[in-house]
């Protein structure tokens, strides 16, 4: 009997944190968007040198949230905190299209390295709010995004100053974290 309770209150209240990594290009809105998952309101941020990290409930789902600077000195260190990661978080800065070739080439080397061969990827195509964003569609060819076959992965529209779109993000995070779901 203990046992069956034991089950249940896990599968209903699990403990386990999981973690998810936070990149992007510099500018792109990761600060931002921690922090609006995190306090629920939009901060005045700084660019990030090294990392930021906080911890993100929902569903009952613990997230251990690192945020990593963007700067093209900083873009080299991500892979030291790959480590155990469940979930990578891609923030886009969906006006800068100058360098959408740039975060291409750094989701796609992400997707070789192999402590993220397990990992879901999220796109956070942030910035939706301003009138040049590119959309959703428009990043999904951009990005070459359909040719990604061994990562589940969903590219989610956003805004990080309003919280448009995170939590739907978050959320499908959550389904592919606790096993449910099928690759975009």
């Amino acid at each position: 009997m203990g046992q069956l309770m034991s089950s249940f209150w896990s599968y209903w209240f699990p403990n386990k944190e999981y973690k998810i990594v936070m990149v992007g290009l510099d500018n792109a809105g990761k600060t931002t968007t921690l922090y609006k998952l995190h306090l629920g309101e939009a901060v005045v941020t700084n660019p990030t040198v090294g990392s930021n990290v906080e911890q993100i409930e929902f569903q009952n789902l613990k997230f251990e949230v690192w945020d990593l600077g963007g700067q093209a000195n900083l873009r080299p260190s991500w892979a030291t905190y790959y480590r155990s990661t469940d979930a990578v978080i891609v923030v886009l800065d969906s006006t800068d299209r100058a360098r959408v070739g740039i975060a291409k080439a750094e989701l796609f080397t992400l997707l070789e390295h192999e402590h993220l061969q397990k990992a879901a990827v999220l796109i956070l195509a942030n910035k939706q709010d301003l009138k040049d964003a590119m959309n959703v569609a428009e990043l999904t060819e951009a990005l070459s995004l359909h040719s990604i076959k061994h990562h589940d992965w969903h590219i989610q529209s956003s805004c990080a100053i309003t919280g448009d779109g995170l939590w739907a993000g978050i959320e499908w995070i959550a389904q592919r974290v606790k096993g449910g779901g099928d690759a975009q």
